[in-house]
C-alpha cells in the first residue's frame, strides 16, 4: 500500500495525527479511530489499512484522547499492604512485584505500584484509586485487621485479591495458593521420614496464609497421632524472626527432631540458629519450609526442602481475572485456589 504523508515530514516538530493516519489509509477519521481502538464495527480490510498506515507514519495514539473513547487509562495498580522496607527485603514479595510488572506489560498495561501501611497511606490510596487514574487494582497481603479491603469495596473499579481478603468472606475476587494443603504435604513428608517431635515456626496470625499453614501443620500431626502441644512459635516472616523463633523452640523443646517453617526467609534464620547450636541437618533436626524461592531454597546450607508456589502463576491468574471483570462488571466473584507441590532437597 502506498502511504502518502499529510502534514509535517518525519523529524519535524509535530507528531503524526489521527487525521494523517486516516488520510493515508483512505478512510474517515472515525473509522481510523475505531480501527486503532479495536472496535468491532470495522471491516478487517479497513483495520489492516489503518494499522499499516499507523506503523508507516510512526503514529502513537494520545493516551488522554484514547481514554475518552475507551474509558480506560491503560494502567493497573498493584497494592501491597505492608511496610515498604519489609516488602523490599522479602524475596517472595519482590518476585510478586516483578511478576506483576511482566504480566501487565504483556497485556499492554502500565503498573502503578502502591505501598499502603499507615492510616495516611490508606486515605491517599483510596483517593488515588477512586480518582480515575487506573482501570483496576491487584491487592496483596491484607491483614485481618487491615481496613483497606473494606475501603476498596466502595470503589467503582474492579479489585482482585492475591490471598484472602481481610474481613471479607464473600463478594470479592480472590486468587490464592493452597496454603493448608501445602503445609500438610510438608508435615506428612516429615512424618513419613520417621520424625515425631515436629515443631513449627508459624507466620503472623493476622494473615490468612500463615493461619492456613499453621492449621495444616496441626491437622497433620493430629491425624498421625502426634501431640502438637508446646511446639509452636510465631514469627514475622523475616530472617531475624525465624532465627529468634528457632532459638525459643530449642530452649523450650530441645528434643524436637524436625521443624516446619512457614516461609523460606524464616527458614534461613532457623538454619543459622540450628548451625550455631551444633545441630546437624537433617540428622538431628530436619527442616521443611514454604515458598521454594529460587534465590533462597536451593542455595541454603543444606539446600532446603520447600513447598513450591510460583508467584507468576498467581499474578497471571489475577490479571486474567481482572481483565475479565473489566470486560464484564457483573462477573460473579469467585475464589481460585492454586495447587502447590513439595520440592525435596537435603534439609529433610
Amino acid at each position: 500500500m502506498k502511504v502518502t504523508r499529510v502534514g509535517p515530514r518525519p523529524g519535524e516538530d509535530e507528531r503524526p495525527t489521527l487525521e494523517d493516519v486516516a488520510a493515508s489509509a483512505g478512510v474517515s477519521r472515525s473509522t481510523a479511530s475505531r480501527a486503532l481502538n479495536d472496535d468491532g464495527y470495522v471491516s478487517a480490510r479497513s483495520r489492516e489499512k489503518v494499522q499499516a498506515a499507523a506503523r508507516a507514519l510512526g503514529y502513537s495514539p494520545n493516551q488522554a484522547a484514547r481514554s475518552l473513547v475507551t474509558r480506560r487509562t491503560g494502567a493497573v495498580a498493584v497494592v501491597l499492604s505492608e511496610p515498604e522496607a519489609r516488602l523490599l527485603d522479602d524475596p517472595y514479595r519482590t518476585a510478586v512485584m516483578r511478576a506483576g510488572y511482566r504480566e501487565l506489560a504483556d497485556v499492554g498495561c502500565q503498573m502503578v505500584l502502591i505501598f499502603s501501611d499507615t492510616r495516611e497511606d490508606l486515605d491517599r490510596t483510596v483517593r488515588f484509586l477512586d480518582g480515575g487514574h487506573v482501570d483496576g487494582v491487584l491487592v496483596f497481603a491484607p491483614h485481618r485487621t487491615d481496613p483497606l479491603p473494606k475501603a476498596l469495596r466502595q470503589l467503582r473499579i474492579p479489585v482482585v485479591y492475591g490471598g484472602q481478603a481481610a474481613g471479607l468472606k464473600r463478594g470479592v475476587h480472590v486468587v490464592d495458593f493452597d496454603n493448608e494443603g501445602g503445609a500438610k504435604l510438608a508435615v506428612a513428608h516429615l512424618v513419613d521420614a520417621g520424625h515425631r517431635r515436629i515443631a513449627t515456626i508459624a507466620g503472623p496470625q493476622d494473615q490468612s496464609a500463615a493461619i492456613d499453614r499453621l492449621s495444616g501443620w496441626r491437622k497433620t500431626l493430629l491425624d498421625a497421632g502426634l501431640d502438637p502441644a508446646d511446639l509452636v512459635e510465631e514469627a514475622d516472616f523475616t530472617l531475624t524472626g525465624g532465627a529468634k523463633a528457632m532459638s525459643n523452640l530449642l530452649e523450650r523443646r530441645p528434643d524436637l527432631d524436625a521443624v516446619f517453617v512457614a516461609s523460606d526467609m524464616m527458614a534461613l534464620g532457623a538454619l543459622r540458629t540450628l548451625h550455631a547450636a551444633g545441630r546437624r541437618i537433617p540428622a538431628d533436626v530436619a527442616v521443611v519450609s514454604f515458598d521454594d524461592n529460587a534465590t533462597l531454597a536451593p542455595e541454603m546450607d543444606p539446600p532446603l526442602t520447600s513447598v513450591h508456589q510460583d508467584p507468576r502463576e498467581q499474578v497471571h491468574a489475577m490479571v486474567e481475572t481482572l481483565l475479565a471483570v473489566m470486560d464484564d462488571r457483573e462477573l460473579k466473584p469467585r475464589q481460585q485456589i492454586l495447587p502447590v507441590s513439595l520440592t525435596q532437597r537435603a534439609s529433610s
